[in-house]
Parts: C-alpha cells; structure tokens; sequence
C-alpha cells in the first residue's frame, strides 16, 4: 500500500509547523492580511490543519464549512485570483522553508490550485 501524501509529508507534526509558519506570512502580507482582520487565528489554524490533513489523504477530522461557504464572504469583500495566488505563493515559500522534496511541493500546489473555484465561488 502506498503511503499516503500526508504520511509522504511528515504526517501531523508536519501539518502543524507548515500551518503556524503559512498563516505568519499570511498575516504579514498587506495583499492579503486584511481578509483575517476578525478571523479568531486559533480557530482558524486548526481548521487550516484539520482540512489539510484530510485533502493530504490523513485522517478525516475536519468539520468545517466547505471551500464556497467558507469563503463566501470574502469573495464578496472582493477575494479574487490575486490573493488566491498570493496565497499559493506562501503555501510554496513555507513548503520550501520545511525542506519539502520538489516532488511533494508540486503535488501539494496542485490540490491548493484545484480548490481556485471552489475558494472564488465560480
């Protein structure tokens, strides 16, 4: 049986650092930081974590809205392609800054790009 991503990843502990160093370069980017102003960052790290580790093939623990919801409210507050890749962008960086193989980095990038719709509501 092959492993799964998450397990290729390093598993949870894995997860949790790439999640605390992504949301730092979130929340210190202009672009972007905005659309956390009144996101209670606790919360939202560990549903980041609880998703991830279930898009990554890992347990399945996550019991948030899905991706339209979600992000609903920010498409209206004017989220759009821009800060989609910014945010990829981050994802990449924080991926790089682990030491992630290539390989992975690109099978993690192409998850995040294929939740673009969902996330911008089209």
């Amino acid at each position: 049986m092959t492993d799964t991503l998450y397990d290729r990843l390093g598993g949870e502990a894995a997860v949790e650092a790439a999640v605390d160093i992504f949301y730092r370069k979130v929340l210190s980017d202009p672009s972007i930081s905005d659309f956390f102003d009144t996101t209670d960052m606790d919360e939202q790290r560990n549903k980041q974590k609880a998703f991830l580790t279930m898009a990554f093939g890992g347990p399945n623990e996550y019991i948030g809205k899905d991706l339209r919801e979600a992000h609903a409210p920010l498409v209206e507050k004017g989220l759009n392609d821009s800060h989609f890749d910014a945010v990829a962008g981050h994802l990449d960086a924080t991926l790089r800054e682990l030491g992630v193989a290539d390989e992975l980095i690109g099978e993690v990038l192409a998850i995040a790009g294929g939740t673009r719709d969902d996330v911008l509501n089209r």
